[in-house]
């Protein structure tokens, strides 16, 4: 069955049949188009366009269709077809006969194919909140256990200097919450209802879009035509939200993969999120941290795919929008398994809150406060910066720490070290307990933010809780 075959003449090349059906992939849709026909044949005989006996025929036959296909997960099975809405046209025909060739009165597949998209992305930013709301769940439940552990922050991967390590999962918290916020942001932007455009001119039939797009839940219907049934911005946000949460995920997984490393030793995974080596027996490997940071790469390709398919598109709908739902499809799919497993994976990290403690010692993580206490002394910053600068290299060429220093050694160095001055070179504590501004690692400050995270996430599965 075509829907189109009128103007063309014997057969098709196999090889293009093959080459241009979408039955495997947007079958996705059914629910979806039979959900959008229904309202589609309701409002066509509210208008008058289908007789109320028409109108009700055709809305029983799509919903026969919808129990078959919802009793039946393998409904797709042995199916073929060019697409979803050739399929369901076709089976409506099978049950109601040739009254299912009014079905598609004044709509094109342009719009309902761009209405099911929207339907679907704003059904997958749901599920995509739920799935962060995880994440955040974990990532808070790691601060609010290990509130004080001390550990080293890095820059560049060098010692830097010391902070919380709930400071440290409230950073991953921050980024996670953006991803919950651009969602939304996607959302708003997707809830406007492309059928009753038809092709790209509009509808011939005195339809109430406005009415439809209620019927639908949209909050709009979206106000021209031409540009409603070519817009996938809606799939290239979401596309770039899954992007850029699940570049959030690769970078704190690549963090969790060397602090679980020997060296570091300050994380240790679950058993249930590692496998083994078949060669090396004594092998703890963090596969999932590392198939996060793999599948990262994929999400990105897709968008870099499907921003290169919009860019030099002629108005209004071509067919090369065939392939949007691939990159849609794959990008949801795969940012939304990342997170149920990284939320897992969070959930169940064990801290060695001991060897991040150790590690505090090395690397000179003190050396800022000990010239901002001599900065407080009346030493000109950048004096103060060159004096213990001089201080770390000393220490570094003999291999030693400030905690190994005499106060005699340190003071041809600094010559106003004293016993207050080493307090703050060797206190980490002090260090973190210095940075008591908003924002900080001080405890105080880091007991604000676990508290704003708490209402954040509070307010979030109040927000889904509502949708549901």
């Amino acid at each position: 069955m075509k829907l189109w075959g009128g103007r063309f003449k014997g057969h098709r090349d196999p090889r293009f049949e093959e080459f241009s059906e979408s039955f495997s992939l947007d079958q996705r849709f059914v629910l979806y188009d039979l959900r959008v026909n229904l309202a589609y044949v309701q409002e066509l005989g509210r208008a008058g366009v289908l007789t109320p006996s028409e109108a009700r025929r055709l809305a029983q036959g799509l919903e026969a269709i919808r129990r078959d296909v919802e009793r039946n997960p393998g409904w797709a099975r042995g199916q073929s077809s060019e697409d979803v809405h050739t399929w369901v046209e076709a089976q409506l025909g099978r049950r109601i006969g040739a009254l299912a060739g009014k079905l598609r009165t004044g709509r094109s597949r342009n719009d309902l194919v761009a209405t099911e998209a929207r339907l679907y992305a704003k059904d997958a930013i749901s599920d995509l909140k739920q799935a962060l709301a995880g994440m955040l769940d974990a990532l808070l439940g790691q601060a609010q256990r290990h509130a004080r552990v001390v550990m080293p922050g890095y820059t560049h991967l060098q010692p830097a200097q010391p902070i919380l390590f709930s400071h440290y999962a409230l950073a991953y918290f921050e980024m996670f919450k953006r991803d919950v916020s651009r969602l939304d942001d996607c959302r708003n932007r997707a809830d406007e209802l492309p059928m009753g455009a038809g092709a790209l001119a509009g509808t011939a039939y005195g339809l109430d879009r406005e009415r439809l797009a209620r019927a639908l839940g949209f909050r709009r219907a979206g106000s021209n035509s031409l540009d409603v049934t070519s817009d996938r911005d809606f799939a290239a946000e979401l596309v770039f939200a899954c992007t850029l949460t699940m570049l959030h995920l690769s970078r704190w997984a690549e963090d969790l993969i060397i602090y679980s490393s020997p060296g570091f030793g300050f994380v240790e995974l679950a058993d249930a999120y590692s496998t083994g080596s078949s060669l090396m027996p004594q092998k703890k490997n963090p596969d999932s941290l590392e198939l996060i940071r793999g599948k990262s790469a994929t999400v990105l390709g897709r968008l870099t795919g499907l921003l290169a398919l919009v860019k030099g598109l002629p108005l209004a709908y071509d067919r090369d929008l065939q392939e949007d739902k691939g990159a849609l499809f794959g990008a949801v799919d795969t940012t939304r398994e990342a997170l149920a497993v990284a939320s897992r994976v969070a959930a169940t990290l064990r801290l060695h809150p001991e060897r991040m403690k150790d590690a505090t010692t090395q690397g000179f993580l003190t050396a800022t406060d000990l010239a901002d206490e001599l900065v407080r002394r009346g030493v000109p910053f950048a004096e103060a910066h060159v004096q213990v600068g001089k201080l770390v290299s000393y220490c570094a060429a003999q291999g030693r720490t400030f905690a190994g220093l005499s106060l005699a050694e340190a003071q041809r160095l600094i010559p106003s070290y004293d016993e207050a001055l080493r307090r703050v070179a060797v206190s980490p504590e002090n260090a973190i307990n210095r940075r008591n501004v908003t924002g900080g690692t001080a405890p105080r400050q880091v007991a604000r933010q676990i508290a704003a995270a708490e209402g954040v996430l509070r307010k979030l599965k109040a927000k889904m809780a509502e949708r549901q």
